[in-house]
């Protein structure tokens, strides 16, 4: 006979304060987990191999076969597996409407040396001190659809485990493998990788539809406010600039990094 679910009703039950807990920085650092929401991208994350520490469910969408498939299979991958009414589903995600179901995974930590090696040339996306955490979810996303081999966070970056950035991702989390590291140890991996580096950048002399993506190559893209400093655009192979004309001054960062990845990925045929 199927065991049932545990229901747990308290907003003061221990579980239910750990997950919201994660919506901070410190408490996703020391615990080591992050959440994310909803069915299909909570499915990708066990598919993909990630290691689920908490599976919750709305308790009334507990019998659809398709969440009681997916509560197997977090189970069977270890999880502690869990029913909860929405009040409480929408306490944990901070969200009105809350998803039907919400996992804890554990977070993943990779230096640029253990980046998966890609099948084809590779191109990488690097992002200097990138601070907003939509940006980075959207960025990612944008990543995974153009096939990028990685995403190096270089700096301080916003945490890419933040509800925020998670919930932008859109699943890509879980798919695009991402490394953060100072920008000399970068750059040592980079030249040892024998990669060009590109940078999008306001001093750029080659339009960002000029430059050469077609051998190995990394785009680098710099903080919202400040972009690069001098010392990092004078480490980098060309300076591209995207064209605009109007009364903006600049593009979003994650619209300028869609721009320059979707270039690149054209130069190889979209292949």
């Amino acid at each position: 006979m199927k065991q049932p679910l545990e229901l747990i009703t308290s907003p003061s039950n221990p579980l239910i304060k750990a997950l919201k807990s994660l919506e901070r920085k410190k408490e996703r650092a020391e615990t080591g987990l992050f959440l994310a929401e909803g069915a299909r991208i909570v499915s990708e994350g066990l598919a993909r191999g990630w290691q689920p520490e908490t599976v919750i469910i709305a308790a009334d969408m507990a019998e659809r076969p398709q969440i009681s498939d997916l509560a197997r299979a977090a189970a069977k991958a270890g999880a502690r597996v869990v029913m909860a009414p929405e009040r409480l589903m929408t306490k944990i995600t901070q969200k009105d409407n809350a998803q039907s179901v919400v996992a804890a995974f554990r977070q993943r930590h990779l230096g640029v040396e253990s980046l998966p090696k890609p099948a084809g040339t590779p191109l990488y996306i690097a992002l200097y001190e990138v601070r907003d955490p939509g940006n980075l979810g959207t960025i990612l996303r944008t990543a995974d659809c153009a096939g990028v081999s990685g995403v190096i966070l270089i700096g301080t970056c916003c945490d890419p485990y933040s509800f925020e950035a998670v919930r932008a991702s859109m699943g890509s989390v879980f798919d695009v493998p991402f490394a953060h590291t100072d920008f000399d140890a970068f750059n040592t991996w980079r030249k040892g990788e024998g990669m060009s580096l590109t940078a999008a950048s306001v001093n750029g002399t080659v339009r960002h539809d000029g430059a050469d993506f077609t051998g190995g190559s990394i785009i680098l893209m710099g903080n919202e406010q400040a972009g690069l400093p001098d010392w990092v655009e004078a480490a980098c192979d060309t300076l591209s600039l995207i064209p605009m004309r109007g009364g903006a001054d600049s593009l979003n960062l994650a619209q300028a990094s869609a721009l320059m990845i979707y270039e690149a990925w054209r130069q190889r045929g979209y292949a």
